[in-house]
């Protein structure tokens, strides 16, 4: 009898362990979607095979029904050991080295207590239904309960994420009305408000620090671009010596820049660009330029628009604001309030011309890397004059900043030059990723995933991506054989060698790979760094 209890203890344990990594795995998930439990349900609708039908669950459905026949409880509890043993080969569930750690904040937490409930009643209630005159064998059908708890997994998350809405809408609405109250209690504070398909955050901290040769100015940090990561830093940061506060503003759904604006309207508004990021959830181009074009509908009174002209969407834009507006172009329109010309770039950094429409022009050296960071800048220097920093001024500023991390970012690493562009890749940053990476003297490798969210031409971009750095690269690692085919697809087809095409499954491997075969001198660039609910299993 000890034997049997000992042995039913075990299985308890790592059955509960089971259920708990999985309950985790998608808490994660929600998280990394930022708490949508239809973010939930879409990764596991187009995942079933993932998130539901696993060898696991199979097994476990097998051994349920074998438990109901053998009667004896010694066996039963067997069959539930080995159940439980089958989740120690599954690859997605194993992971020890998550690229965004699961953050345990007070909402996490009350999103955990839900979401546990099911997975904790469902097994009692197994044990119940065994305690009446007619019920099956109280160890199978607590074995059944377990199975329940554990395939519903994504189901619980989600389930309480809606359950939960309610709740953390209200507690949304006081962080929102505390910041509305503290931006009225300033009418003299300038509010820069930057959105974009990409560069939003380089040109944040662009503007933030040319405007800090005359102000002083508050920015927030990193990608907190979402309305609590903005209401976080205005109820917390915010201090009476800040004259001028520079908000990234993100856009994942319709709707967004309104409930962004809603807590804080802009004097200043940048677009950097329009793109194709986040067509997943958007739908179509045209959406993405709409919904971040309506960031000039929320401009102050007397307020300036200060945009790209070198992006498509320009001349839509410059009709849509209703007040001022001050173009930029690194391509060099003659029409442009501030356009580069003479724009080159190498290992030690980026130089160009900046000249006006008076023709009044200097000369900038940025320690930056990539054409891209010339557009950036111009943005930059253009908020900054609007608000009446010299462009000598700005231009020193530009001249001082160090790259943003993961975007573009070089460092040495055991003798290899490293590329960080890791962050949130995009058809125009991988472009200008392979122009850097060309630049370089030695041998170049190349790691990316490839791009993800860019709905129905997600194919055809990865495609000509791949096709872009046949040219580029002198070894490839593409990180998820499934992802990545198109990627492969447009290699191959350029003439990419197939022996020098290494396809693996994690970001882990290709870095374990480049170091066994890169010599010292040898680029390294690592495009793209998808978050982990888009790895493979």
């Amino acid at each position: 009898m000890t034997g049997v209890l000992l042995s039913g203890a075990v299985a308890l344990v790592f059955a509960s362990w089971r259920v708990g990594r999985r309950l985790r795995f998608f808490l994660h998930l929600m998280q990394l979607e930022g708490y949508h439990p239809g973010a939930v349900v879409r990764w596991t609708a187009r995942r079933p095979r993932d998130a539901f039908f696993r060898l696991s669950h199979a097994l476990g459905l097998v051994l349920i029904a074998a438990a109901f026949v053998f009667q004896a409880r010694t066996a039963q509890i067997i069959l539930l050991l080995l159940w439980a043993a089958t989740f120690a080969s599954s690859r997605r569930y194993r992971r020890d080295r998550p690229k965004k750690p699961l953050a345990q904040t007070p909402r996490l937490k009350r999103l955990a207590a839900a979401a546990a409930l099911p997975p904790l009643l469902l097994p009692l209630a197994g044990l119940l239904a065994a305690a009446t005159p007619w019920g099956p064998p109280a160890v199978a059908m607590f074995f059944a309960g377990l199975w329940l708890a554990d395939l519903g997994a994504p189901v619980w998350v989600a389930l309480a994420g809606l359950v939960l809405a309610p709740v953390e809408l209200r507690i949304h609405e006081g962080f929102k009305s505390r910041a509305r109250r503290r931006l009225a209690e300033r009418p003299d504070l300038v509010i820069v408000a930057v959105t974009g398909s990409y560069g939003k955050t380089s040109v944040k901290f662009m503007i933030a620090e040319m405007l800090a040769r005359r102000y002083s100015v508050l920015a927030t940090p990193g990608s907190y671009n979402t309305p609590m990561g903005i209401c976080r830093v205005i109820n917390d940061q915010l201090r009476p010596e800040h004259q001028v506060i520079v908000l990234e503003m993100g856009v994942r759904h319709s709707g967004d820049i309104a409930e962004l604006c809603a807590i804080a309207r802009p004097h200043v508004a940048v677009i950097t660009g329009i793109g194709v990021a986040h067509l997943e959830s958007m739908g179509s181009e045209e959406a993405i330029a709409n919904e971040k074009g309506s960031l000039l509908d929320f401009l102050m009174p007397g307020g300036t628009a200060v945009l790209n002209a070198d992006d498509a969407w320009y001349a839509s834009h410059r009709g849509r604001s209703p007040h001022a507006v001050v173009g930029v172009s690194a391509t060099g329109r003659e029409d442009a309030d501030l356009r580069a010309s003479d724009i080159r770039f190498g290992p030690e950094g980026t130089s160009c011309r900046v000249t006006d429409l008076e023709g009044r022009s200097l000369d900038v050296m940025l320690k930056l890397l990539g054409r891209h960071h010339v557009g950036n800048m111009l943005l930059g220097m253009a908020v900054a004059r609007v608000l009446g920093v010299r462009l000598r001024q700005a231009a020193l500023a530009a001249s001082g900043l160090e790259p943003v991390p993961h975007r573009l970012a070089l460092r040495s690493e055991d003798g290899l030059l490293v590329l960080d562009d890791a962050f949130n890749s995009n058809p125009v940053g991988a472009r200008s990723a392979l122009e850097v990476l060309s630049a370089f003297p030695g041998r170049h490798f190349l790691v990316t995933p490839g791009m993800i969210e860019l709905g129905d031409r997600e194919e055809a971009e990865n495609e000509a991506f791949g096709a872009a750095m046949a040219g580029c690269a002198d070894e490839v690692y593409l990180v998820g054989p499934e992802r990545t085919r198109p990627i492969a697809r447009g290699l191959l087809a350029r003439g990419f060698r197939a022996e020098d095409l290494h396809v693996v499954h994690t970001l882990f491997e290709a870095r374990d790979a480049v170091r066994r075969r890169a010599r010292p001198g040898d680029v390294v660039l690592y495009e793209n760094d998808l978050p982990d609910q888009y790895t493979e299993a």
